[in-house]
């Protein structure tokens, strides 16, 4: 087992980004408890609050999880009263997703999460923040073609 020196020692750009979002998405976590939410529910009332009825579907690709999870986290916020589920018109299987009131109202009362974002960058030059960004897009882009067999 290495030791904490070398653990340090060999922490690069992926560890640190990795830190950071589990870092934010704790403290996320953490100021959700209370709402009774997890954060991947809250990024699906986000979707359907800010962008409105959305596909069942189309939720996976977009936060990049899989689909039964996709169900399990619906079933929930079904479960609370804060989605529903309506058939599509044509395919009955699929299944269109929109807050309910009760919903809307949970939505209007959580607090403002952009402080996380204001509590990591604050302090930052934008061009710092800007650089950073577009390297980790790039990095990102560049493994994902690697996973479709492509080279960047």
């Amino acid at each position: 087992m290495a030791n904490k020196e070398t653990v340090l020692e060999h922490s690069t750009v992926g560890a640190w980004a990795k830190r950071c979002f589990f870092a934010g998405r704790a403290l996320m976590e953490e100021t959700l408890r209370p709402h009774d939410l997890g954060g991947t529910q809250w990024y699906i009332l986000h979707q359907l609050a800010r962008v409105g009825p959305t596909m069942q579907r189309e939720l996976a690709p977009l936060l990049q999880i899989e689909r039964a999870t996709v169900s399990i986290i619906v079933s929930a916020l079904v479960r609370k009263g804060l989605v529903e589920q309506v058939s599509s018109g044509l395919d009955q299987r699929q299944k269109l997703l929109r807050l309910t009131p009760a919903g809307t109202r949970l939505w209007s009362e959580l607090p403002d999460l952009a402080f996380i974002h204001d509590e990591a960058f604050g302090g930052f030059s934008e061009a710092d923040i800007e650089t950073t960004a577009r390297v980790l897009r790039a990095a990102t882009e560049r493994l994902n073609l690697r996973l479709k067999g492509k080279k960047a």
